[in-house]
């Protein structure tokens, strides 16, 4: 009698095949940052194992090695890891090059050189030999020129033949993330394994009558927090050492809750701005109004602005603790929402750790992919291998 082989091992007292765990899926994170997109892949599934990341900020490096271990992250130039170093063979390849030269904030200059990033990015993809492949970047990352010469890449004649990729502008509230942030999402695939799909959304400002469930809100993740910034002695207390250097932490997410000093105008300031408000409740104060406003009073409305308590907040950016940059300050109390808020709002767990100064750690959560939008990612992946 043949017994199949699964079979047989079932009568011989042994695991079956089906009854065995999935294999684990291994990932090289590149433009790593602190770990952020590293985070929600995790958070989908525990089956991903990163293997390497690259990141040039040295705190955001030493962040990435505080959260997932030694060894794990080349802190430097990704040209020169290429050339240097071996680049193993992964499943996954994620990142997000740098955007600074088509982001829609700021001087735009797509002739900026972090533009060009995306050639190393391609080139690691040709040397890893991934399965997979994820791109995050800013909305505007679909019309620029970098884009079309990804696409060439994976032309039939191009360096990433084997190689085709899909893409969409997803806002991560879509998928369980406290907050609206538009971001450009590439898949990209080998071309004998087919396109995976994108991530099927989650959630939904309005829910009735479908499956999704409601928005997550400020509230929702806000509303056990201290009112009071109460870690400040933690940043003096934290020292450890990174690459030869002395940096400030390491802290866990909970140790971020700081405060700040504000000047006698920006708290008389936030007590004219109701809940919901922004600059324009000022005008009648002119007092209180920076020149800049006066002369221009058809600017953004978020300067200065509250987050609201049961909406999604705003993108979560690097400057995040500076309400003149935006709608930062707390829905209610006068001041901008702490490091650690912020850090919820981009959805990283108490376990993530961060090291570097008050603005190096801001830079390194307001440049992160939010967990919840990654972890969709990261199941749409698990499925996938």
């Amino acid at each position: 009698m043949t017994v199949e082989p699964a079979r047989q091992r079932a009568v011989q007292g042994m695991p079956s095949y089906d009854d065995e765990m999935p294999a684990e899926i291994t990932v090289l994170d590149l433009f790593a940052g602190a770990g952020g997109l590293t985070a929600g892949l995790h958070a989908g599934s525990t089956r991903f194992r990163t293997v390497g990341a690259v990141e040039w900020d040295q705190t955001a490096a030493a962040s990435y090695e505080a959260t997932y271990g030694t060894g794990l992250v080349y802190a430097g130039d990704i040209k020169t890891w290429l050339d240097q170093e071996r680049v193993p063979s992964v499943d996954v390849v994620i990142g997000g090059p740098p955007c600074q030269g088509f982001s829609s904030l700021g001087k735009q200059d797509v002739e900026d050189e972090r533009n060009n990033l995306w050639r190393e990015y391609a080139r690691t993809i040709r040397e890893a030999k991934p399965k997979y492949f994820v791109v995050e970047n800013v909305a505007e990352f679909s019309k620029s020129p970098q884009y079309r010469q990804f696409e060439a890449a994976t032309s039939r004649r191009g360096m990433l033949s084997d190689y085709d990729f899909k893409s969409a502008v997803l806002n991560s509230a879509d998928f369980g993330a406290p907050q609206a942030r538009r971001r450009t999402v590439v898949i990209g695939f080998r071309r004998d394994l087919g396109f995976p799909g994108l991530p099927a959304a989650t959630h939904s400002s309005d829910p009735a009558g479908t499956d999704l469930a409601p928005y997550v809100t400020v509230r929702d993740v806000l509303r056990r927090v201290p009112r009071s910034p109460d870690r400040d002695p933690v940043f003096t207390r934290r020292r450890t050492a990174f690459r030869g250097k002395e940096y400030a932490g390491t802290f866990y997410v909970r140790d971020l809750h700081w405060s700040r000093n504000y000047t006698k105008l920006s708290m008389d300031r936030f007590a004219v701005i109701p809940a919901g408000g922004n600059r324009r409740d000022l005008e009648p104060y002119p007092e209180l109004m920076a020149p800049c406003w006066t002369k221009h009073k058809s600017g953004s409305g978020d300067v200065m602005g509250r987050l609201h308590w049961d909406r999604p907040s705003v993108t979560i950016r690097t400057e995040f603790f500076k309400p003149e940059k935006g709608r930062y300050l707390h829905p209610d109390e006068d001041r901008a929402i702490t490091h650690y808020e912020a850090a919820l709002l981009q959805g990283f767990g108490k376990n993530h750790r961060f090291v570097g100064s008050r603005t190096d750690i801001a830079r390194q959560i307001g440049n992160a992919v939010p967990v919840p939008l990654g972890a969709a990612i990261g199941r749409l992946l698990a499925s996938a291998i």
